[in-house]
């Protein structure tokens, strides 16, 4: 049984390819949103939420501090464990072509309980996500108009910022996918641009530089292997945000070929984006010591400057400020459609405002829950502890989904209960593949939770350095406790397909 149609008025019937559609209702839903995105569409929702600019400058500094300039040989061993989930993402978005992929995936291998957990655990990463997208944008913003950030005027900034995301949002993929391109081409070009400039032309520093620490393993106990796990569990936030192109597989037309090939350009232009600019701002800053030590809080823009010289400096901040923008919107849109998928099930509260489609066949009711849950997180950016905690969860949250994602294709198989049977199988390489992607991300998640105070800011109170564990573990008794209480898995179990609600009407 699929979904039921609503009294009232509702939006105009979207259409895509015929195939497109008739999967869909396989799977158990209507065709709702409005398939407008081609294969370069998706990839671009990738590309803005993993974002080379972005993803550089969470990890750039943190990760000179912990392990010096040899960090930079963490982003490929990152981007290599990466590769092994796209592996296993490839072959269920081919198969189960579908928004939501997590929460959706996890219960046609598992079952909804486990789902209802993967999906719990994805949305409170995906708005932890948000909330520091639209935080770590504030010093640039103020930095273009020469203003003195406070704590009161970030979170403000934020709010505007996550506003602005949202609205844009609401007008329907069309516009989103406009702004979008418009944005990560801008980010491209300086990317690359900057990147192979700093690397040939302004490199100051010899090859061997990134081959020593400068002595920041003092952090780690004296230990380089110790120093350069916690690099690599740094590193491990440049890497996500891919999966913001399965959360738009109902607006992708031919979804099951095309967004399997999306994921994989996206992380991998980016990756190589990131990786490209990390070597290239090591070598080009003029003095790597002062960043191991601290007295360099900025060493991208440092490098920068320094090479091309302060006429550079406003243009630069608007690239920035561009690829921060193209992020969120990305992010905020993947999250909101996370959002109406799996409240299309009814085991949310809130279920029935939360997978309303507007007219403009844009989630409304998950774009104004997102756009509620970032105001909400940035009341914790007026502590600057609280708001630390919730930055460290995010990337612990993330690996987690992709951990228990990774899992549960893996029971599945060696159950006997799933073989692929998209146009992706990749037959027993895919079982071995699956496998190593389980033992990486377990790992990986293990070493971004550990508590490390040389990873949470000087004199952080000790349930900042506990922040990723503590969370974590907070998030999943919760989501336990409801699954125990609202029982949302008997919802999903009482039809006699995966989902029998009807859609609200559009306002």
């Amino acid at each position: 049984m699929i979904e039921n149609q609503p009294p009232g008025p509702a939006p105009a019937p979207v259409t895509g390819d015929a195939d497109d559609d008739a999967r869909l209702r396989e799977l158990g839903y209507e065709q709702r949103l409005s398939r407008r995105l081609g294969v370069f569409g998706s990839v671009a929702m990738g590309f803005a939420t993993i974002s080379p600019v972005v993803g550089l400058y969470a990890v750039a500094v943190v990760g000179t501090v912990v392990a010096g300039p040899m960090w930079v040989w963490t982003l490929p061993v990152c981007l290599a464990g990466q590769c092994l989930l796209l592996t296993v993402y490839s072959e269920l978005a081919s198969e189960f072509p579908i928004s939501g992929g997590p929460y959706q995936w996890t219960r046609r291998l598992i079952g909804p309980s486990y789902a209802w957990l993967t999906g719990w655990v994805s949305l409170c990463g995906y708005l932890a996500a948000n909330t520091t997208i639209a935080y770590l944008s504030t010093p640039w913003f103020l930095a273009l108009f020469e203003i003195r950030p406070t704590a009161h005027l970030q979170v403000a900034v934020a709010a505007v910022f996550i506003l602005g995301c949202s609205l844009v949002n609401a007008l329907g993929i069309d516009v989103l996918r406009r702004v979008l391109n418009a944005g990560i081409a801008a980010e491209a070009v300086a990317s690359v641009g900057i990147g192979l400039a700093l690397l040939l032309v302004f490199r100051t520093q010899p090859w061997s530089l990134l081959t020593g620490t400068l002595g920041a393993e003092a952090g780690s106990g004296g230990s380089v292997p110790a120093a350069m796990l916690a690099a690599l569990a740094v590193g491990g936030w440049a890497f996500v945000g891919f999966d913001a192109t399965t959360m738009s597989s109902e607006e992708t037309r031919n979804a099951a070929r095309h967004v399997p090939r999306a994921i994989w350009w996206a992380l991998l232009s980016v990756g190589g984006l990131v990786i490209l600019n990390a070597f290239a701002t090591a070598l080009a800053h003029p003095d790597p010591a002062k960043v191991v030590s601290g007295a360099d809080p900025d060493p991208v823009t440092t490098a920068v400057l320094a090479s091309f010289g302060d006429w550079a400096s406003k243009p630069f901040i608007c690239v920035v400020i561009v690829a921060f923008a193209a992020c969120g919107l990305a992010a905020q849109g993947a999250s909101a459609r996370a959002v109406y998928s799996v409240a299309r099930d009814g085991v949310l509260p809130g279920s029935r405002f939360l997978r309303i489609v507007n007219r403009r066949h844009a989630p409304i009711g998950g774009t104004v829950a997102v756009t509620a849950a970032g105001w909400a997180g940035l009341l914790l950016a007026l502590d600057s502890a609280a708001i630390g905690s919730l930055i460290t969860f995010g990337t612990a949250g993330l690996y987690l989904v992709f951990f228990l994602v990774a899992l549960a294709a893996l029971i599945s198989r060696v159950r006997g209960t799933w073989t692929p049977a998209g146009h992706i199988r990749l037959g027993t390489a895919g079982t071995v593949v699956n496998a190593l992607a389980v033992l990486w991300l377990g790992l990986q998640f293990i070493n971004i939770t550990w508590p490390r105070s040389v990873l949470a800011p000087p004199g952080a109170p000790w349930y900042q350095i506990w922040a990723a564990p503590l969370v974590t573990a907070g998030l999943l008794a919760l989501g336990v406790l409801y699954l125990v209480i609202a029982r949302p898995q008997e919802k999903v179990r009482a039809g006699s397909a995966f989902a029998t609600l009807a859609e609200e009407p559009a306002p």
